[in-house]
């Protein structure tokens, strides 16, 4: 059984193996009502967040798939930011980057046209620096999510009886 390292990566996954079947190991999630938990399962899927109280910009959700294995059952853990919260970063982090390279081409198409480049290099400087303080805003949001990541895995080795 492999568990949790203590450093968190960005997206942490993980794998426990179950003695019990897939079906027994879903069961155990439906119909749990237990706050500040909130759980839905979509076929062999099952995602646990926390309820509209506890959330913040930076809360965690846990995505478990559970598959059927030889004697028991296999469970993959996925820790992840909101789908929502993952699909801006994402986006912005995309547009820097495109940004970047545009302006790496107008630099160097200016160059090599004997003209002033130094607004080009100036703003890729500046995406640069965008582009750290969008990782340093990523940590911070990991660093603020950490308690509520150890809380949503407790509370799946609960209901899995782990």
């Amino acid at each position: 059984m492999k568990t949790l390292p203590n450093d968190f990566v960005l997206r942490p996954r993980f794998q426990l193996k179950l003695e019990k079947t897939k079906e027994s190991a879903l069961n155990a999630f439906k119909n749990i009502d237990q706050p500040p938990f909130i759980i839905k399962i979509l076929d062999d899927h099952v995602f646990i967040t926390f309820n509209q109280k506890q959330i913040h910009f930076w809360s965690p959700q846990l995505q478990l798939e559970i598959n059927e294995e030889d004697n028991g059952s296999i469970v993959f853990g996925l820790f992840g930011p909101s789908p929502t919260l993952w699909t801006f970063f994402m986006f912005l982090h995309f547009g820097v980057a495109t940004i970047f390279i545009i302006l790496g081409v107008w630099a160097y198409s200016s160059s090599a046209l004997n003209r002033p480049y130094g607004l080009q290099l100036a703003l890729m400087v500046g995406m640069v620096i965008l582009w750290i303080v969008l990782y340093t805003l990523g940590r911070y949001g990991r660093k603020k999510g950490k308690p509520q990541m150890n809380s949503l895995y407790i509370f799946m080795r609960k209901i899995l009886d782990i």
